[in-house]
């Protein structure tokens, strides 16, 4: 029998998507469908005074345009329009519940007709009046009236003072602009209305039963009157974990007309949903001449919106890096007319340990110390905010794997130093670190007599592979060849789940299948245990394993009974159970995942572009479930990596609040041209303590450090610090 975990397995879900088999929200068919086009706000403050939709009800194929005044009944309650990551301050956004308006982008009216081209003509004779209030949307404008969110980690001794009297001393501004998500997929609801006043959505979502909750309390539905369905997602990296607008306008257009209602935004429309806030990130190191840290301070300043506080951990993450007696962190907001930024892979860590890194890197230059040299005297065995060891923690490993692969050993030094004819050469290096997070999950598993087992849970799988490392764990766990495991995910009929982010859905999906499986074991050796002259009569079921079709004993696998067999005997056809795991709490260790990542950068001296032309990126995050999707994990967060470095930015005109690139071909993201040599290094990282596999998950760890490696990389080869980001190639001109 084939051992499928640990493995490079081709995704399961591969032949679905590379044929057109795989539906997505916006593609499925419903009886007379309509659809409905959005209406956006062109003022960021203010409120609608007057709405005419005369223009737009008089084109052929148009059968209504809801606003705030003609819409189905929406809940009134704050706590009813609260999704389980909302956060927790602040009145969620409602669309069109009222004549206000919170934000450039705001979705004011839905024109529902017959065929999207009808109903996006019409949105144009939509008529709106304002009034416009006053508004601000620049965070360095309106820094002075930043308010502390949270302390997310306590202080520790005095480090004002330390900061004051080391050695050598570094405190600079790095800013991180607002970076908006744009995954392939554009955001899209299909509400599927039947005849007994029931719907079935097909959304774009992280989690289905997220979705499913907060539209029956919007509504103020029963669970049974609506079905959330999302069995694939086009990327999402965050911006889905929460329920976005257009799933609302959906539901509103399906109930007020009682047929089926398809929205899809463009991706014009996408910019008026989450992003990953801009922040100022303000960070202090003190240093004694060895290069021992004294203290550490980081201050973020961050954008939100006026409605609702979202806050991300960026600081605190050197209280797991790098030991110093002495800390402080604080986080805060800046309420402005603007959408609530949301999550974005690995939120938080991406521009918080960007900044961290690129100061740890001055730092060494300061100290005329190798980065890695420093990096290891001020290595952390513990996490020090809380004093805990860690489940395990192979950073060192990482540092020394990663840098052997790169060549890190030929690096000169001194800037403007390594040459490639008219090219500038850097090289530079920053650390990863992200939590290792788990969820309490419920798996159900149906095994039919003829050895063909059904997994089914409402976890998503947005495109990082939890088809295939459920189809993995389960094939092992039951014995089966991975052909015989059919997968069913993200349905809120099926087996709870939480929504799909933080890099803990495989770890917590994995272990609800091993929990499930042994529910199935102990049915099959009950089973089998009754069979006349069982072979496994009186066995217990820690001495059992399931193996090639079979139940036998773990130390003699001749002892053994066939599924068929054992079922066949029993007079059952399937067995089917259903496990919810939960991990027990530990409060004696600290859970990271952590890389070691070097880039190279040309920098053209005469033109000053810069490439990216070499990455290692060295993790080490425990087990890995599939070496090929993993990889494909890595690969992606390091391309994502290099975008934060050379080329995103959402461009705000702080005149109107609108965004000036809410579009592909100005909101720059790397492409293939930009994509050179990437090599990914897995670092064996056994973990006994995590979880009994011994996961982390992937999913943020290749992103975090990425830019700064890039930006550290850029200051080596051009000998010029950019500490604000994107770094292009007008401000190595400066």
């Amino acid at each position: 029998m084939n051992a499928y975990v640990g493995t490079p397995t081709s995704r399961v879900d591969g032949r679905a998507k590379v044929t057109g088999a795989a539906k997505y929200a916006g593609e499925f068919p419903a009886d007379k469908l309509l659809h409905g086009f959005v209406v956006e706000a062109i003022i960021p403050c203010g409120r609608i005074a007057r709405l005419d939709a005369s223009e737009a009800l008089k084109v052929d194929g148009v059968l209504n345009v809801l606003t705030h005044a003609n819409r189905p009944p929406l809940a009134d309650k704050d706590e009813a329009w609260k999704d389980e990551v909302a956060p927790e301050g602040g009145s969620p956004f409602r669309p069109l519940y009222d004549d206000k308006i919170k934000f450039n982008g705001q979705p004011i009216a839905l024109v529902v007709a017959e065929d999207w081209e009808t109903a996006k003509f019409a949105a144009t004779l939509v008529r709106v009046e304002y009034e416009q209030h006053g508004f601000a949307t620049d965070l360095e404008g309106e820094r002075s009236n930043a308010a502390e969110k949270n302390e997310p980690h306590k202080p520790r001794g005095d480090a004002a003072a330390a900061l004051a009297g080391a050695d050598v001393r570094h405190e600079a501004d790095y800013v991180i602009p607002t970076e908006h998500h744009n995954p392939m997929e554009l955001y899209a609801t299909t509400a599927v209305w039947d005849s007994n006043g029931k719907l079935t959505i097909y959304d774009k979502t992280q989690g289905v039963q997220n979705v499913h909750k907060f539209l029956c309390s919007v509504f103020d539905k029963k669970p049974d009157d609506i079905r959330v369905v999302s069995p694939y997602v086009g990327g999402a990296f965050g911006s889905g974990l929460r329920p976005q607008y257009q799933v609302v306008l959906a539901t509103l257009g399906a109930l007020a007309l009682k047929r089926s209602v398809r929205v899809v935004l463009t991706r014009q429309q996408m910019y008026g949903l989450g992003y990953r806030p801009m922040t100022i990130e303000r960070v202090g190191l003190g240093a004694r001449s060895d290069g021992t840290l004294d203290a550490v301070t980081h201050e973020a300043i961050a954008v939100t919106s006026r409605y609702e506080d979202f806050a991300r951990n960026d600081t605190g993450w050197a209280e797991q890096l790098y030991k110093s007696p002495n800390s402080r962190f604080s986080h805060k907001l800046v309420h402005l007319d603007v959408s609530t930024p949301c999550d974005m892979r690995a939120p938080g860590a991406a521009s918080g340990v960007c900044a961290l890194e690129c100061a740890m890197d001055e730092l060494a230059v300061a100290l005329k110390l190798d980065p890695i040299e420093l990096r290891l005297k001020c290595y952390s065995d513990r996490d020090q905010s809380e004093n805990l060891p860690y489940t395990s923690k192979q950073l060192r490993e990482c540092y020394a794997r990663g840098a052997d692969a790169f060549g890190w050993s030929r690096r000169n030094p001194a800037p403007r130093s390594m040459r490639d004819g008219k090219d500038l050469i850097g090289w530079g290096m920053a650390t990863g670190v992200w939590e290792a997070l788990q969820m309490p999950v419920a798996v159900r598993i149906v095994l039919t007599s003829n050895g063909h087992a059904e997994v089914s849970c409402a976890a998503s799988d947005i495109g990082t592979g939890t088809y295939t490392i459920v189809a993995q764990v389960a094939a092992d766990a039951l014995g089966l060849p991975i052909e015989n495991i059919s997968v069913r995910l993200a349905d809120s009929r099926l087996p709870q789940a939480p929504v799909e982010g933080g890099s803990w859905m495989a770890a917590s999906s994995a272990h609800a299948v091993l929990a499930a499986a042994e529910e199935v074991r102990k049915e099959l050796l009950r089973l089998a245990g009754k069979m006349p002259g069982s072979p496994l009569a009186g066995a217990e079921l820690a001495d059992t394993v399931l193996t090639d079709g079979s139940i036998a004993s773990a130390s003699n696998n001749s002892r053994a009974v066939s599924i068929a067999d054992a079922m066949r005997h029993g007079g059952v056809e399937r067995i089917e159970k259903e496990k919810l795991n939960q991990f027990g709490e530990d409060k004696k260790h600290a859970r990271n995942t952590h890389s070691a990542v070097f880039a190279e950068v040309k920098v053209d001296e005469e033109l000053n572009v810069i490439r990216v032309t070499r990455v290692v990126s060295a993790v080490a995050a425990g087990r890995i479930l599939n070496t090929k999707t993993g990889r494909s994990q890595i690969m992606g967060g390091v391309v994502w990596g290099i975008g934060m470095a050379l080329h995103e930015e959402t461009v705000m005109d702080h005149r109107f609040g609108r965004i000036m690139n809410a579009n592909i071909a100005e909101y720059h993201i790397p492409v293939n041209a930009d994509v050179h040599d990437i090599d990914v290094i897995f670092v064996d990282e056994p973990d006994a303590h995590i979880n009994a596999l011994g996961i982390k998950g992937l999913g943020e760890i290749g992103i975090v450090g990425v830019p700064a490696a890039i930006a550290n990389a850029v200051y080596h080869a051009t000998g010029k610090r950019i500490r604000r980001f994107p770094i292009t190639l007008d401000k190595l001109l400066d």
